[in-house]
């Protein structure tokens, strides 16, 4: 975990792919969330449960990329009426295999939690099932550049749902490199072979928010980390310049 961005009402937090963003059943003490507690825990305890402990949004275990954590109730309400009202943006990196049609498009299918192997897991449903508990969902993406066999993708969800990005590109025939979970297990590309288990392709780049407090427009980024952008050369791809460590 590093920090990316501080301001005396928020931080805005790097988080590695195989780190927990805050405890649970997976992990309970090395997560994102104790770091952030280890230097700014009295503001943690301040905004208590009632304000998830600053912690505004996760990523999957096996995701990298930026958390926002608030420090004051000011820039824990200021930011979460953003989410809600889908006003602060987020935009994520992922590579799939083959081309993905249209280039530029966006997938609504609902999606369900369901449990699986004693874990939750998302299900997207289509047409006209009715699955109980699920929730609209709204993904958009665009083509950055391909070479046939692997397309690297920017990805804008509307909507927060569980594995959302990861289920609904599955969905669609082109699950994430590296993603077993909504991927061929079997999965073998020698370039990427080494992050499995650990890692998918899909990092959290950027956000694009309010400042709480003051107003101002702020923008964040964090380039792909290494690991990852080191594998689209590998893969016969070149990593665009805004992504380049």
């Amino acid at each position: 975990m590093r920090i990316v961005h501080a301001d005396p009402h928020f931080l805005v937090l790097y988080k590695p792919a195989g780190v927990v963003t805050q405890p649970g059943a997976e992990s309970a003490d090395d997560t994102l969330l104790n770091g952030v507690a280890s230097t700014h825990g009295e503001a943690l305890a301040a905004l208590g449960y009632d304000r998830d402990f600053g912690l505004l949004h996760r990523l999957d275990r096996p995701t990298s990329g930026l958390v926002l954590v608030a420090l004051t109730p000011e820039g824990y309400d200021g930011l979460r009426a953003q989410f809600a009202t889908r006003t602060l943006k987020k935009t994520y990196v992922a590579l799939i295999r083959g081309q993905i049609s249209p280039a530029r498009g966006t997938e609504r299918a609902a999606i369900a939690e369901v449990l699986r192997d004693g874990r939750k897991r998302a299900r997207v449903v289509t047409g006209t099932a009715r699955v109980r508990g699920a929730q609209p969902a709204v993904t958009h993406w665009r083509t950055v550049t391909h070479n046939g066999r692997y397309t690297l993708l920017e990805c804008e969800p509307e909507t927060g749902r569980l594995h959302q990005i990861r289920a609904h590109l599955a969905h669609r025939g082109h699950a994430i490199l590296g993603d077993r979970d909504y991927g061929p297990r079997d999965e073998q590309d020698g370039a990427f072979r080494r992050l499995a288990g650990k890692a998918i392709f899909l990092h959290a780049g950027a956000l694009r928010f309010m400042h709480p407090v003051d107003g101002r427009s702020l923008t964040v980024e964090v380039p792909l980390p290494e690991d990852l952008a080191e594998a689209l050369p590998a893969l016969g791809l070149t990593c665009p310049a805004r992504w380049r460590p």
